[in-house]
């Protein structure tokens, strides 16, 4: 839990406090939520999350609990990334998801962990772990492992110091091996990950590239283990992702930076 009620703490501080304690499966909160969640004092809290509901930034029901507030949201969707990105990436999403009928999903990279930031599913998809606005591990998720492979020596070292968490039997948690798929996934530009994140579920995943070479995202399709050769998948998926970057300006002359 964090402890943000120390002297010397700026106003700002404590209202970001407030507003990062609501996140994905936490998105209704009451007082004494936001007080646990944030360690600050009860009173404090308060007097914050009223001036946020008189600022448009939180809601609040008839039974005091609080909820994310319509001008908040309106700021969000001006994300300088996630608003191109999106417009880029979703005709190319929705081809897949018609064609396959499971789910496509976006991520993009945030610290050492990936988060989801557009999904389409199927009715009858293989359930999977995660939401839109959730995160998932860089070393075992297909849009994980193609932003890990593209981030860097120094998040790789990262990852790896904090430790490979073993989701299944099949998580890939040694790591030189981890490294080797990175360095075909940097080659190739594709990931295919097979039950290492929930059982019974495969990914192919992909790059999306901006104007200057530089990978900004991840693409990939999510399906049951075993339901489809993932080798017929790869070429439409990489197809989607190439397609998706030249709406954000990239160019083959660009390359890969």
């Amino acid at each position: 839990m964090p402890r943000s009620g120390q002297p010397g703490r700026s106003v700002s501080s404590r209202l970001f406090e407030v507003l990062f304690a609501f996140r994905p499966g936490r998105s209704r909160l009451t007082l004494a939520d936001l007080t646990r969640e944030t360690g600050l004092p009860h009173a404090t809290v308060r007097r914050l999350a009223l001036e946020l509901v008189e600022a448009g930034a939180l809601e609040r029901a008839p039974d005091g609990g609080f909820t994310v507030g319509i001008r908040l949201w309106q700021l969000g969707t001006l994300a300088p990334l996630s608003v191109p990105l999106r417009t880029a990436a979703l005709p190319f999403m929705d081809d897949l998801h018609h064609a396959l009928r499971q789910h496509v999903q976006l991520a993009v990279l945030e610290g050492t962990e990936a988060v989801l930031v557009e999904r389409l599913s199927a009715d009858n998809a293989v359930d999977v772990m995660s939401k839109v606005g959730e995160r998932l591990p860089l070393h075992c998720s297909g849009v994980g492992k193609v932003l890990l492979a593209h981030a860097g020596p120094e998040l790789l070292g990262q990852v790896i110091e904090q430790g490979l968490s073993a989701y299944t039997g099949r998580t890939v948690t040694d790591p030189a091996r981890l490294r080797t798929m990175l360095a075909e996934c940097r080659e190739s530009g594709v990931a295919v990950v097979r039950e290492e994140t929930t059982p019974g579920v495969d990914s192919v995943a992909t790059r999306i590239l901006n104007a200057d070479g530089e990978v900004v995202a991840a693409l990939s399709v999510v399906v049951g283990a075993g339901s489809v050769d993932l080798r017929t998948v790869r070429p439409a998926v990489i197809a989607s992702g190439l397609a998706a970057s030249r709406r954000l300006g990239w160019h083959p002359s660009a390359g890969l930076r």
